[in-house]
């Protein structure tokens, strides 16, 4: 895939659970409106690929990433549906294989040093790094950074808008991932003005 890093497209990626696949194209327009380019749909509920199909065909200018990729299954299921790169909560050969073979970016999942070099061995250099703040916040992050200078993160996992800037500012990371500019309360209501303010205060954390 050409284009710029999955990184590099927005301060935050929005992390996003949708029961309702006809909620799937205002969201990402709302996401869009509010100034954020990427969205993450993760395969977490019977409606998901429906969703990303929605959002290929009508809303093809944000990049469209499908999460909670869990195997070559997920991943060619998720591409043939039109996502446009893949998140892995951790980092397996058989996924990795998948999303090459697609030619498709994987922000696969790592949580220490060991799960990092073994990604970095398959030649990935772009991850997520997940559970963020249960695997050790910022300042453990920002250790990595030292013996492993080719990496760059994207930190995932109770990341809010009162932790994200420490995130932000490290050098080895590129964007964060959220839910919080989807939550559920507000996806439920429809209320996709809200959607939109949320992704606004977003881009403004950088």
């Amino acid at each position: 895939m050409t284009g710029p890093s999955v990184l590099d497209v927005s301060p935050v990626i929005p992390v996003v659970v949708l029961d309702d696949a006809q909620a799937a194209v205002p969201l990402a327009r709302a996401l869009l409106a509010g100034g954020i380019g990427v969205v993450e749909l993760t395969l977490r509920t019977t409606t998901a690929l429906d969703a990303v199909r929605a959002v290929a065909t009508e809303v093809p200018e944000i990049l469209l990433g499908a999460g909670t990729v869990t195997c070559a299954e997920d991943a060619a299921r998720a591409v043939d549906a039109g996502a446009q790169f893949l998140v892995s909560p951790g980092t397996t050969r058989a996924v990795v294989e998948a999303a090459r073979s697609r030619d498709v970016p994987l922000l696969a999942g790592v949580a220490t040093p060991s799960e990092a070099l073994l990604a970095l061995e398959m030649g990935l250099h772009e991850l997520k790094f997940f559970p963020a703040e249960q695997a050790g916040g910022a300042a453990y992050l920002a250790a990595l950074r030292s013996p492993l200078p080719q990496l760059r993160f994207c930190p995932t996992g109770g990341i809010t808008p009162a932790n994200a800037p420490g995130y932000l500012a490290l050098a080895n990371v590129g964007c964060v991932g959220g839910s919080w500019i989807t939550p559920p309360d507000v996806l439920a209501r429809r209320d996709f003005g809200r959607v939109e303010e949320l992704a606004r205060a977003a881009v403004a954390l950088r």
